[in-house]
């Protein structure tokens, strides 16, 4: 009997490999947990004890990489966590194909610390009458890389707290913490559900409450000066608006006075303003460096 030669189809090679190639490993969390990624983040959540830590997930390595891994092996082990040797695929998997760097970090998630819990700030005593203080307020920023690189920045420059409005804004996760390289992990981030009321408290207390704006033309009722004009001379919140919408025009009315950013050149439609991130470190680093003249 005559036989048909045996042939392959297209693709049957490349589908018969990946039958045979495993499966990545199956790794399931404990319930509650979430997965830290990246070398900042995760390295700076084992020095701490702001989480509880489960297991450290480590690419498996050689060379250079091997440094790294042996530093994260101790920390984990003074920790009394866990180290799992894995493969990249299986991190990849852990952390939904984000940048990992190699690292993964099981862990209970931060949560937003309550204006209650605050220790009250000290205004100013004999010695220091004049002590500058800066919170920055943030309305309803929604993106968590924008949040984590205004962490980033905060913390850098010396923001005393950073206070965040509870309704449709970002929490802390840890795309947020990567984002802020790791300034999450060591940075308290406060919360509060009545953000109109903080403000009219603190008014009350003495601070100035100072608002941002992407257009001038676009605020009413309220003077708009820029940045480079104003001066820190009082205990200071400065509000961020979100993404889209900026400022309320209920918070708007809430400051004391508005800032705006003076652009370096006459500006094309539709690129007038910046990414709030990029925003926020322009406006803090402007104020924030005030104390360190008045210092001199």
């Amino acid at each position: 009997a005559h036989r048909e030669p045996w042939s392959l189809r297209e693709g049957d090679f490349s589908k018969a490999r990946k039958r045979l190639e495993p499966k990545p490993l199956s790794i399931e969390r404990i319930k509650g947990s979430e997965i830290l990624f990246g070398i900042a983040p995760c390295a700076l959540a084992l020095s701490q004890s702001r989480r509880d830590l489960f297991r450290l997930f480590l690419k498996q390595s050689s060379g250079s990489r091997r440094l790294v891994t042996s530093e994260f092996v101790l920390q984990a082990t003074a920790r009394g966590v866990p180290v799992h040797h894995v493969k990249r695929r299986e991190l990849d998997a852990l952390c939904r194909g984000r940048v990992h760097q190699g690292v993964c970090l099981e862990a209970t998630p931060l949560r937003f610390k309550s204006l209650e819990e605050a220790e009250k700030p000290n205004l100013g005593d004999e010695e220091n009458p004049n002590r500058q203080l800066i919170w920055l307020v943030l309305e309803q920023i929604q993106d968590p890389m924008n949040l984590g690189a205004v962490l980033r920045s905060a913390y850098f420059l010396g923001v005393d707290r950073v206070v965040t409005s509870q309704r449709n804004s970002c929490p802390l996760t840890p795309t947020v913490s990567k984002a802020s390289s790791g300034a999450m992990e060591v940075f308290d981030i406060y919360s509060t559900d009545d953000l109109r009321s903080f403000l009219k408290a603190k008014t009350a207390e003495g601070w100035e409450v100072v608002g941002t704006v992407s257009k001038p033309e676009d605020v009413e009722n309220v003077p708009v000066i820029s940045c480079l004009e104003f001066r820190w001379n009082k205990p200071v919140i400065i509000v961020i608006g979100s993404e889209g919408d900026g400022l309320s025009l209920e918070t708007q009315l809430l400051c004391h006075r508005m800032l705006a950013i003076p652009p370096g050149r006459a500006l094309h439609p539709g690129i007038e303003s910046l990414n709030v991130s990029v925003a926020t470190g322009i406006l803090l680093h402007s104020i924030c460096s005030q104390k360190l003249r008045h210092s001199d």
